[in-house]
């Protein structure tokens, strides 16, 4: 079976990158790109643009026109994009599968309400050790309990618009899943000041900003005397496109429905 693969934001540093991967691997061909109205690439050849050479693809902006049913998109665009191929492609009844963050609370709840017509990924970091660190992040905070402090830092590039990250705030419920904490309740996004004591259920989440790094997450666990701390880097974003393209190929098959990375991954078993 070959999938054909729809790529948002094609022309971006993500968009390219993907074009790459999908170029590239026996099970997908790249069906269209799109890019934004008024982008200088619309009308370009993606491979080209990639690096790959003529791939006799030219980048659309009219991402609507290029669904069908069997298609699966990649989605890496802005909030309010991500949501509007949502609603395209489940018209269409065709899978996506979204890395983009920064939803608002309004359009988290368009995600929720249309994910479930079609095939739907959703996961704020693609990246197969991120998603391998969420359950050791779980895990960790269940055994640890109320003895250790979590905390949890991340950085990313100085071009990033949302803080925290999408993966920062998984890691902080996956922090809370295994304490059985309240996120909403305990969490503490940055400090200044004179706070006082740290809280005893606090779960803290920290965001820096600065050159070119890809994305740095530590989950730090603070206790008396001793101190555990799970980190991931990833060293360039091939990492996350590689997680979208085998989200890719495995929703195509799937059943309607919302998924996750630990669904693609079968994390969630047992």
């Amino acid at each position: 079976m070959i999938v054909p693969i729809i790529v948002c934001g094609a022309a971006g540093r993500m968009g390219r990158t993907l074009v790459q991967l999908v170029g590239r691997e026996p099970g997908a061909r790249l069906l269209a790109a799109v890019e934004m109205k008024g982008h200088d690439a619309v009308g370009q050849d993606a491979g080209v643009l990639a690096g790959l050479g003529q791939l006799g693809v030219p980048i659309t902006d009219d991402y609507a026109s290029t669904v069908t049913p069997e298609s699966v998109t990649l989605d890496f665009t802005a909030p309010g994009s991500a949501v509007a191929h949502l609603e395209a492609a489940a018209a269409k009844k065709a899978a996506i599968v979204i890395g983009t963050t920064g939803f608002d609370e309004t359009l988290q709840q368009r995600l929720v309400d249309l994910a479930p017509r079609t095939r739907t990924v959703i996961a704020p970091n693609m990246s197969i050790g991120v998603n391998v660190l969420l359950g050791l992040v779980t895990a960790a905070a269940r055994a640890l309990g109320d003895a250790f402090d979590p905390e949890i830092v991340e950085m990313h590039h100085r071009h990033k618009l949302d803080a925290p990250s999408g993966t920062a705030l998984a890691l902080a419920r996956a922090v809370a899943a295994g304490l059985e904490r309240d996120l909403a309740a305990d969490a503490c996004y940055g400090r200044e000041g004179i706070v006082g004591q740290r809280p005893p259920k606090e779960i803290g989440v920290m965001a820096l900003r600065g050159g070119d790094v890809v994305g740095d997450h530590t989950v730090v666990f603070a206790g008396m005397g001793e101190r555990i701390e799970i980190t991931h880097r990833a060293q360039s974003r091939e990492c996350f496109a590689r997680g979208a393209v085998r989200a890719a190929l495995w929703v195509a098959t799937q059943p309607p429905g919302r998924y996750d990375m630990a669904d693609v991954l079968g994390l969630s078993k047992g």
